[in-house]
């Protein structure tokens, strides 16, 4: 572990200060400033010659800023000679742009990979990346970690029982069967259509949610809508209560107030995002993912296998 060093940037101090405790390292000390013209400033305090170097930064808002941290700390660490440089992204920002579902618009989840690994970076520990395929974008390894033994922990703990596990969309059956075989609960889908380009959007449940309590499952959650649509549809079709899990908590625009209108008893969701005090709310509950990064990183470092902390999941 004496070649083992921690860094951290500004967007997620907390859970990096978390992972540390449960590593039982110090954080490793860097000065992050900015100049008087808003340029970021950063400069490593100690010596990293020959370490095996972890930077822990979630690309969430600010995203620019936070990327742009990141990416200078590993530049830094570069030219200080660490001999291996892992990013560690609890949250992965632009992961949504990851393809062209439009004419003239960019894959900008490929040209953050393709910065990371200029920038220096040697490898990459990601949680719930939004679609899997951006593991291919990078030219260097990725290590995709899960938060769903996080979530299933938490929910056998309170005693849930009579489930069903639901997902929101077609896209996310895979996640939502890896649920339901974790908790041995039912599946359904919320199937979402539109009459036509003007009119509402339709809901129909695939699968029977009627008297069962439900957990949504997904990825993300920015501006709420798809969810607490997705809920009034699951209420609707007589689920009794209604809970989600959700691994990153963006929560963007008027998301929490959609929230506590809504039909969502609570929402679950880990500590990949920070959740600042304007965001709080009674229907929020937070898990952290520290053990599950400490465990990742500690085996990143020993050259011990990651996959198979997850092997049930992939199948």
């Amino acid at each position: 572990m004496d070649k083992m060093i921690v860094f951290s940037g500004n967007s997620n101090s907390g859970l990096a200060s978390r992972i540390c405790k449960d590593l039982k390292l110090k954080m490793g000390r860097s000065l992050i400033s900015r100049f008087s013209d808003g340029e970021i400033r950063i400069k490593i305090e100690e010596n990293v010659r020959g370490k095996d170097v972890f930077v822990i930064q979630s690309t969430c808002p600010p995203v620019d800023e936070n990327i742009m941290e990141l990416l200078i700390m590993i530049d830094a660490l570069k030219r200080a000679s660490a001999n291996r440089i892992t990013a560690v992204m609890p949250y992965f920002g632009y992961a949504r742009q990851d393809r062209k579902d439009q004419p003239r618009v960019p894959i900008t989840a490929k040209l953050i990979a393709n910065l990371l690994t200029i920038a220096g970076a040697n490898r990459v520990l990601a949680l719930d990346l939004h679609a899997g395929q951006i593991q291919g974008f990078f030219d260097i390894p990725v290590d995709h970690i899960f938060a769903i033994d996080v979530f299933v922990d938490y929910f056998k703990k309170i005693g849930m029982n009579n489930l069903v596990i639901v997902s929101p969309d077609v896209g996310g059956i895979k996640m939502a069967r890896a649920y339901a075989k974790k908790f041995r609960a039912g599946l359904a889908i919320v199937d979402k259509r539109r009459n036509s380009p003007d009119a509402t959007e339709v809901m129909h449940i695939l699968g029977e949610v009627e008297g069962k309590n439900v957990i949504i499952v997904d990825d993300i959650i920015a501006t709420g809508s798809s969810l607490v649509e997705a809920a009034g549809a699951l209420r609707r079709a007589g689920a009794r209560k209604i809970f989600a899990a959700i691994s990153h908590g963006i929560l963007s625009a008027n998301a929490v107030e959609k929230l506590e209108s809504s039909d969502i008893d609570y929402l679950v969701i880990t500590d990949s995002i920070p959740l600042g005090e304007e965001k709080k709310s009674k229907k929020i509950k937070i898990v952290s993912v520290n053990k599950l990064f400490a465990e990742a990183i500690k085996r990143i470092h020993f050259e011990r296998s990651i996959s198979v902390l997850f092997d049930s999941i992939r199948r």
